[in-house]
């Protein structure tokens, strides 16, 4: 909600897609948020670039290992800074800005597939609550921009 209120362009944007959606409807319903991919992609640019946790859970190696010139021995400790990715200009051209449009024609999602968008994790060690946190975040952003009258 605080980038949307630095940016009322983007703010205007995801409540007329919202209130033209959603019409007279009072209560907002998680099956009325799939149908709004707008907000999505203010969520999914929201995780790159603020994630819950800048780094994720440490991992332990259990072999001998090189990326370039990086030797990883066993039982190094390794931990992915996830904010640093969010982050990268290799990944993401104008990585400072808020640009929810940038998910508009792609397909990365959160289940760890994409490693320039690793919000919650990959692989079976990814986090087990992830649905229930965006879901959690899509239905409230969408209850405070439907209901939110500002200048």
């Amino acid at each position: 909600m605080a980038e949307l209120a630095k940016n009322s362009k983007l703010m205007k944007k995801a409540q007329e897609e919202i209130r033209n959606y959603l019409g007279n409807k009072r209560k907002v319903t998680e099956k009325d948020v799939e149908e709004l991919p707008y907000l999505k992609m203010i969520v999914k640019e929201t995780l790159r670039l603020h994630p819950p946790a800048p780094l994720l859970l440490p991992r332990e190696t259990i072999s001998h290992f090189k990326i370039e010139d990086y030797n990883f021995y066993p039982k190094t400790m390794v931990q992915v800074n996830v904010w640093a990715i969010g982050r990268d200009p290799t990944y993401w051209k104008d990585p400072e800005e808020f640009f929810p449009e940038r998910f508009a024609e792609s397909s990365i999602d959160y289940k760890g597939q994409h490693f320039e968008f690793l919000t919650f994790g990959a692989g079976r060690r990814i986090c087990s609550e992830m649905k229930l946190g965006v879901k959690t975040v899509e239905l409230t952003l969408t209850n405070l921009l439907y209901h939110f009258i500002g200048k």
